[in-house]
């Protein structure tokens, strides 16, 4: 039994430390350390779709302040290029640990405990546009397909993969399958094209409604693009057999610069953030444009080890019925050797 789940974990270890040499090189990112926790009412907590409620974290040392989990790092990184001069095509790259206990439903693909790559990178003005989006998302793409490339007992996974990502805006998707739902739509182009980048999340689409929900202080989802397309970010995904499903392994985008910070918050019903320090920042123009995102490091192992439910790849905590179907079997079929 010990032998078998260190087996295991080191394929996940593996797993972990090859991609981020792969996504680091593709990138030009410096692997830096990531904090846990955001000092509340500075702006600099990400709020996801604005609805999550962070953990609060009260310092008997610094009884004058008050902290909360990270729910993750979009504006802390740019906060970081900016305050230690990054140029354009630096970048950074950070293990982040958070929680998010606002999950409704502790299901295959979610869990409180979250874990990801989370990185930002400096561009250029011209480089706010869906093309260098694609670029990215194409160079993330090839990263993983090297970090298949590259470990034996995980290779098979790649036959299944296309060589390259299906990019679709939210709209067209949309108007293609106009029946089904967001999620029931990701499922169905996924399960056509095997791995899928969705362009536009956060913006209403022709229905009145957006694709998901997103925070209006980091991805750039309202500008037009030079397609005439609303939004500059966007979700990566990929089909996973083992859940017969799609799984998101990454959000990411063009970041805001001051206008549609301006928009997007007036469009949110909260210009009022407008004067916390983070964002006053940002509008006094001493942040940089940027790209980023973060990358689920469980939803990268779960898919890679093609297990159908993420708490055989990671420790969390459980309702007593999950906990006791899903434990980790005792072998797994390609281990490699310790």
């Amino acid at each position: 039994m010990k032998h078998s789940f260190l087996k295991r974990q080191q394929l996940i270890r593996q797993i972990k430390a090859q991609f981020t040499q792969e996504l680091a090189e593709a990138l030009n990112l410096a692997e830096v350390q990531a904090p846990l926790l955001s000092e509340c009412g500075t702006g600099v907590q990400d709020e996801l779709s604005g609805k999550e409620q962070s953990v609060k974290v009260a310092i008997k040392a610094i009884p004058n302040k008050t902290y909360e989990v990270v729910h993750s790092l979009a504006k802390w990184k740019r906060q970081v290029l900016g305050e230690y001069g990054f140029s354009e095509g630096e970048g950074i790259l950070t293990h982040m640990k958070a929680l998010r206990p606002d999950e409704e439903i502790l299901g295959q693909k979610h869990s409180v405990y979250v874990d990801q790559w989370d990185w930002e990178k400096v561009i250029t003005d011209k480089q706010r546009s869906v093309g260098y989006l694609k670029h990215t998302v194409g160079l993330i793409y090839s990263a993983l397909l090297n970090t298949i490339e590259r470990i034996p007992d995980i290779r098979a996974v790649g036959t299944a993969l296309p060589k390259k990502v299906y990019f679709i805006h939210s709209e067209t998707l949309a108007q293609q399958y106009p029946e089904l739902s967001p999620k029931q739509r990701e499922r169905a182009i996924t399960q056509t094209h095997g791995a899928v980048f969705i362009i536009g999340i956060g913006a209403r689409l022709s229905d009145g409604k957006p694709h998901d929900m997103r925070a209006p202080d980091y991805d750039d989802w309202s500008s037009i693009a030079e397609t005439g397309e609303t939004g500059l970010n966007g979700d990566l995904l990929v089909w996973h057999e083992a859940i017969d499903d799609a799984l998101e392994l990454s959000s990411m985008g063009i970041r805001v610069d001051k206008k549609s910070l301006q928009r997007q918050l007036e469009l949110s019903h909260v210009p009022s953030k407008a004067t916390l320090p983070w964002h006053r920042s940002l509008l006094e123009g001493k942040l940089p444009l940027t790209v980023g995102g973060g990358i689920g490091q469980s939803r990268v192992a779960m898919f890679l080890m093609q297990e159908n439910h993420i708490a055989k790849v990671q420790t969390s905590v459980w309702p007593d019925d999950v906990q006791q179907s899903v434990k980790p079997p005792l072998e797994f079929k390609q281990a490699m050797p310790i």
